[in-house]
Parts: C-alpha cells; sequence; structure tokens
C-alpha cells in the first residue's frame, strides 16, 4: 500500500467543518467527561449535535461519539463506560439494547488489497432487546438481530441472526436464546 496517495475519496463526515470542530474541542469531551455522570445532560449535548435519541436512554462516563449527526438511537437504551461509536458511517441502535462496557462499533475499514488504503464504510444496525457485552467488537455493515447477544469479548464482521447467542472471535453461534 502507498499511503502518501491516500485520500477519502467521495466520502464526506457529514457537517460542516465548524460543526466538526464544535463537536471534537466542545460536545465530545462533554458527553465523553466523567466530571458530568448524569445521562440527561449527555443527551441532551448529542441531540443539539444531530443526535436522534428516544427516552429512558442511559449514557456511562467515558463513552465516544465520532459524528452524532450519525447516530440514532432508540428508546430504553444502556450505554456503559469507556464504549466508543465510531461512526464514520450511521449507527442505528433500536430500543432496549444494552452495550457493556468497552464495546467498540466501528463503521470504517481500509481495503488492504487496494494501494491507496481505500476507506471503505458501512452502517451497524443493531436491532431492538440485543445485548452486547463487554468489551466486544462489531465491524462495518453489520446487522445484530433482534434479540441476539455477543458474549463478552465477541468479535463480528458479519451480521448476527436474532434470538441466538453468540461468542468468540471470530463469533459463532453457541445456542438459541430463549425469554
Amino acid at each position: 500500500m502507498h499511503l502518501n496517495q491516500y485520500t477519502v475519496g467521495n466520502y464526506t463526515p457529514g457537517a460542516p467543518y465548524w460543526k466538526q470542530l464544535l463537536w471534537y474541542f466542545v460536545g465530545s469531551r462533554l458527553v465523553e467527561s466523567y466530571w458530568l455522570p448524569f445521562s440527561a445532560l449527555k443527551i441532551w449535548i448529542l441531540r443539539i449535535f444531530g443526535a436522534k435519541i428516544g427516552q429512558g436512554v442511559r449514557i456511562k462516563p467515558g463513552v465516544r461519539v465520532k459524528f452524532p449527526w450519525r447516530l440514532n438511537i432508540g428508546d430504553f437504551v444502556w450505554i456503559g463506560e469507556n464504549v466508543w461509536i465510531d461512526n464514520v458511517a450511521r449507527v442505528t441502535i433500536k430500543s432496549h439494547v444494552c452495550l457493556s462496557q468497552g464495546v467498540y462499533l466501528c463503521t470504517g475499514n481500509h481495503d488492504w488489497n487496494h494501494p491507496d488504503f481505500k476507506l471503505i464504510d458501512a452502517p451497524i444496525d443493531i436491532q431492538e432487546s440485543s445485548w452486547i457485552a463487554a468489551k466486544s467488537v462489531i465491524g462495518p455493515g453489520v446487522t445484530v438481530g433482534r434479540g441476539a447477544i455477543l458474549t463478552l469479548g465477541g468479535v463480528t464482521g458479519k451480521s448476527l441472526e436474532p434470538m441466538t447467542i453468540y461468542a468468540g472471535n471470530p463469533a459463532q453461534p453457541i445456542k438459541q436464546r430463549k425469554l
């Protein structure tokens, strides 16, 4: 690969430069802060920057969001400490989802076969009543089916079937979930 030839191609962050700077220097620091433990204030800030967030959402300290204008969160979602929503593409988190501590949602990667290390971005959709356990990683283009679970430290670059429990790296189905 030739990183000196890298370009973002036709990719755009989706917001004017002034908004990106304001988010980076002010908004993101307040949302990530351990000094502001209250979810309501963090939600208010995220909404100001364009996030769509439902009711009853809990956001713990240390949460990082790359671009709030590309974030949609349903009702009664829990987002644990040190979650990183690295959303160069859209991230949708439906209602009653739990993202445990240290989860990483990555919507962008690079084509290692392309000589210019081309950026590849794809959305992540996490369907209702799913649980992404601590230290798990979800890659670009993944849909987590309704009620699916990705267990502790699981890693997936492929979509997860509804009502199925997955474990490992790469994540493999281990059993059906019962409610």
